[in-house]
């Protein structure tokens, strides 16, 4: 194959591979409650489940309904989770503790067909000291709903149905700085500034490729 050949083979060979991934849109998920427990000024994914985590007076608990692939993936509760804000006019009782618990209903893109998520709400649980997160929550926001398996499917009675089905969804979007560095869409939805940049390098590659070979035919 002559050089002039190879070069021109080499752009599509590249740049179909990248555009093909920038173009990748879809992944698997589920559509479920996630449970977060409040570590300083973040979240972090529960290690137990609700029925079994046993929180202490003046933890912050968080509840997410969305989807995601896994723990990695999971979207975490948005909006204020400060304990003295939640739990400010329910006072100390020495025979109970006080819970605070963030509950985000997630977005209309996470919700079933058919449904409209809630707004996002805060409430203060006050239960006996040995009581459970679980407990916790349906001192405050029921009527909760739990599958055969005991997985918590519904918080206020959202969602209406279903519970941890397997769902097609949107890949998050991610800050358009992480975006461009790893080559991938940005937000706006377009090819990233890296994606671009990498696209533009090839074809100088080769639009030098072709002209070195003209050069030398022609000497």
């Amino acid at each position: 194959m002559s050089r002039r050949r190879a070069a021109a083979a080499l752009l599509p060979a590249v740049l179909l591979p990248l555009l093909g991934a920038a173009g990748q849109a879809q992944a698997t998920g589920y559509r479920y409650w996630s449970f977060w427990d409040r570590t300083g000024t973040g979240w972090t994914y529960a290690t137990q489940g609700p029925a079994t985590a046993r929180p202490d007076d003046g933890d912050v608990q968080g509840f997410r309904f969305a989807v995601s692939a896994d723990s990695q993936d999971a979207s975490r509760p948005r909006g204020a989770a400060d304990f003295a804000t939640i739990c400010a006019k329910t006072p100390a009782r020495d025979d109970s503790k006080r819970v605070a618990l963030v509950i985000d209903f997630g977005t209309p893109a996470d919700a079933p067909s058919g449904e409209r998520p809630p707004a996002a709400r805060t409430a203060c649980a006050q239960v006996p000291s040995d009581a459970s997160t679980a407990e916790a929550l349906a001192a405050v926001a029921k009527p909760l709903r739990y599958d055969t398996n005991a997985l918590l499917c519904a918080i206020a009675g959202y969602p209406q149905q279903g519970c941890g089905e397997q769902v097609s969804a949107p890949e998050k979007p991610k800050s358009t700085a992480t975006a461009a560095a790893a080559g991938q869409p940005t937000e706006d939805g377009g090819p990233s500034v890296g994606l671009i940049a990498g696209c533009a390098a090839v074809a100088v590659l080769a639009a030098a490729a072709l002209w070195q070979s003209r050069r030398r035919r022609r000497g």
